[in-house]
């Protein structure tokens, strides 16, 4: 939205990102190894895609591996990256059906090469596809994505002293996709853990004390309808 937007909105927000956590500390309470947790969180995933699809949403931007996940045991990232790549490869007939198309944000130089393959193969095949767009947050890191852009800005032969935000911010990664206006973290966490530092400044902030495995779509009607009676002035001042 721009300043211009309207300060209280009635509308379902265009873009809507998730910090999707809480998987391990689901599996714990069980007695589960954490594997499990994430696999019930690639379930959940599923279900706010559908329900985002339903509720008019047009963007939905899932973080699904940071660039600090490298840091946890080899066993569980590559069970991350396994579901990733079966949550590609396995979900074709979901997204033909609703018309979902799937986009990558975040650095495709870090990850395997399988990984690359299947993100690259989904977005083709959905590319024309005009419903929900689903834009995983793969290898991403915020900051990462601000230095990424700016040297792809110094590539174009842009001095320093000559920057300006809408040149780097056409350098982004979907410089296309509109910020996003409601940022959602799960599981009681109150940080935004490196996530869309530069098209989030000025996002509303939805947290939920519900781990991400237990979210259905009733809880993505509750942030949206929490987002509604926000009051949103951009840095200006209220209405009276």
């Amino acid at each position: 939205m721009s300043a211009s937007s309207p300060p209280w909105t009635s509308q379902v927000p265009a873009h809507i990102g998730i910090i999707m956590d809480g998987n391990g500390r689901w599996a714990q309470k069980r007695k589960q190894l954490r594997t499990q947790g994430h696999l019930e969180g690639l379930k959940s995933a599923k279900r706010i895609v559908k329900a985002a699809s339903d509720l008019g949403v047009r963007y939905l931007t899932l973080y699904v591996f940071s660039t600090e996940n490298w840091k946890r045991t080899t066993e569980e990232v590559g069970f991350i990256m396994g579901l990733v790549k079966q949550y590609l490869r396995g979900e074709l007939d979901f997204y033909r059906q609703n018309r979902i198309r799937i986009r990558h944000t975040g650095d495709p130089a870090g990850l395997p090469a399988d990984i690359v393959k299947e993100l690259h193969e989904a977005a083709e095949e959905t590319r024309l596809f005009e419903g929900l767009q689903v834009i995983l947050a793969l290898n991403y890191g915020g900051r990462d994505e601000i230095i990424r852009a700016f040297r792809r800005l110094s590539g174009t032969g842009v001095s320093a002293g000559t920057v300006t935000e809408e040149a780097l911010g056409q350098c982004l990664d979907n410089p296309d996709i509109p910020d996003p206006d409601l940022i959602i973290r799960s599981a009681g966490e109150y940080r935004i853990s490196n996530f869309l530092l530069w098209e989030g400044a000025y996002s509303e902030y939805y947290f939920s004390d519900k781990l991400w495995p237990d979210w259905t779509g009733d809880d993505l009607a509750a942030a949206i309808a929490d987002y509604q009676q926000r009051e949103r002035r951009f840095g200006g001042l209220k209405n009276e």
